[in-house]
């Protein structure tokens, strides 16, 4: 089971992939937000066997949509009309602040808040499942 993380921003959209077994997430890229972004999106899907796309809920801090989760909102369903993934919704309050905190400002940062959005997810689902020992 292998998931997508997103961190749509305006100009950036940050990529983070997790592991074949979807445990962890790795920064993958930084996109830019231009008229290539859905296709090379969907390549990265079919190119990966991406079966959840996890995208980052931007909202403020009373928990309203900031004004850019229109376009997010719009983005989500063209994956899901068409593809055949999962698209979810993740919180995404403080991850490039996160991002920026531990790791300081660079090229990847983008990359690396859709890392941190995409792990919450995981980590959310891990304790929903009961514990599978791999000995």
């Amino acid at each position: 089971m292998r998931l997508l993380g997103i961190d749509y921003g305006e100009k950036r959209v940050g990529i983070a992939l997790s592991d074949d077994r979807g445990m962890m997430a790795f920064p993958k890229a930084v996109l830019p937000n231009d008229k290539f972004l859905m296709t090379e999106i969907k390549s990265l899907i079919s190119g990966h066997g991406i079966t959840t796309v996890v995208i980052g809920e931007s909202q403020d801090y009373k928990m309203k949509d900031n004004p850019i989760m229109k376009k997010i909102r719009a983005f989500a369903d063209e994956l899901k009309r068409d593809l055949d993934v999962e698209v979810v919704f993740e919180t995404e309050l403080l991850s490039s602040h996160q991002a920026t905190h531990f790791q300081g400002k660079h090229a990847m940062i983008d990359a690396s808040a859709a890392s941190i959005i995409l792990q919450s997810f995981i980590d959310k689902k891990k304790k929903d499942e009961p514990y599978e020992s791999d000995y």
